[in-house]
């Protein structure tokens, strides 16, 4: 990778982001009917590569249930409201109707009560009784707080996910989570991240995990660029991680660790870039916001924004782009991009000739198409 000198003291890396690449055809073309978005993670199949962003805005207990039967993974934020409060109807309006200057006061004070263990294992029980593939995720600060009870509520997935999550956490304060002991003596795949380096990703897989979430999440919602200084270009974070998955699988003797890129994802052609740079797999927060069933009633925010000392987010107006289903598999009303992903994944996929996930993810992409 080349670098530029910033000064004399100091060079950086070029990096790229999704609007800075394309994908482009080859010889070869298909049917997009004979294309297949299928992955496998462990034992687990789905139909469609989305997995949901854990947050209140877009995920409850009723959309993560409706994802899974449509063939993603719908992923529960187990420190948000539906395991702060029994109905978190009246503070889903609170925030809705909260004023822009007042919106992050709100969104603290709603999320200053504290986490109802007995809600964590309602929660998750009511995505089991309806016979989806049950996930829930936490912070790397709260993991091993309630990760028993996560467990014990049947969880066949686990997500531990911040803004950047190491295998090798030190900090004087408080007990650090043994990120591979932790795993280790799971029963059940564990997803990580956000990571955005290849040397950060190599260490998360080897701690055993099966997924790695590839960014810092949050993207239309986040302001970690702004407050912390923090930012990774995706196209290039997704392709050095995809990097790191094949020198791991050289090193373990073919064990492969998917990659999940969050972050960075506003339209369908960032879906298809992302699967073209290396990705298995996307976690989507502000597309499925979207949608008309979607909690936050066309706002969104993440738990960056709820922090009590320095939030690094904030709530945003995303709008109505029509029903879950709309949004993933169609039919889209307009060219906005923001409807029918997965049809313009498989139509972007027959177009330049391949017929699966991982072999388009050998796709030829093109540098800088519109400068």
């Amino acid at each position: 990778m080349s670098e530029v000198e910033i000064g004399k003291a100091k060079s950086a890396r070029v990096g790229y982001a999704f609007d800075d690449v394309a994908v482009i055809p080859t010889r070869r073309t298909r049917d997009p009917e004979d294309v297949s978005t299928a992955w496998t993670i462990d034992a687990f199949k789905f139909e469609l590569p989305v997995v949901a962003a854990p947050m209140d805005s877009a995920m409850s207990p009723k959309t993560a249930i409706a994802l899974g039967k449509m063939g993603g993974l719908g992923v529960l934020d187990l420190e948000g409201l539906w395991t702060r409060y029994e109905d978190p109807s009246q503070q889903l309006q609170e925030i809705a109707n909260a004023k822009d200057e007042d919106a992050t006061s709100v969104l603290q004070r709603v999320y200053s009560k504290p986490i109802q263990p007995e809600l964590i294992s309602k929660r998750l029980g009511e995505i089991r009784d309806a016979g989806v593939t049950v996930a829930g995720a936490l912070s790397p600060q709260r993991t091993a707080e309630f990760a028993d009870i996560v467990l014990g509520a049947g969880v066949d997935m686990f997500v531990i996910r911040g803004n950047t999550v190491s295998a090798e956490h030190v900090s004087k304060q408080v007990e650090p989570l043994n990120l591979k002991e932790f795993i280790y003596k799971l029963d059940v795949p564990v997803i990580v991240g956000g990571a955005a380096t290849y040397t950060a990703a190599l260490h998360l897989m080897r701690t055993g995990a099966a997924g790695v979430l590839v960014g810092f999440g949050g993207g239309a919602a986040g302001a970690t660029r702004n407050v912390l200084g923090i930012h990774a270009p995706m196209a290039t974070a997704v392709a050095d991680v995809a990097a790191a998955r094949r020198d791991y699988m050289d090193e373990s003797g073919g064990r492969y660790v998917h990659v999940i890129a969050d972050g960075g994802l506003g339209t369908s052609g960032d879906v298809v870039k992302a699967v073209g740079c290396g990705a298995d797999a996307v976690m989507l927060g502000t597309m499925l916001a979207r949608a008309a069933e979607a909690p936050g009633a066309g706002w969104h925010w993440g738990s960056e924004a709820v922090n009590q000392k320095l939030p690094r987010g904030q709530r945003v107006w995303v709008g109505s782009h029509g029903s879950l289903e709309n949004i993933l598999v169609g039919p889209a009303s307009s060219a906005s991009g923001t409807a029918n992903l997965i049809g313009a994944l498989k139509r972007s996929m027959a177009t330049t000739g391949y017929s699966d996930l991982k072999e388009f993810q050998r796709v030829d992409v093109v540098l800088n198409p519109y400068g």
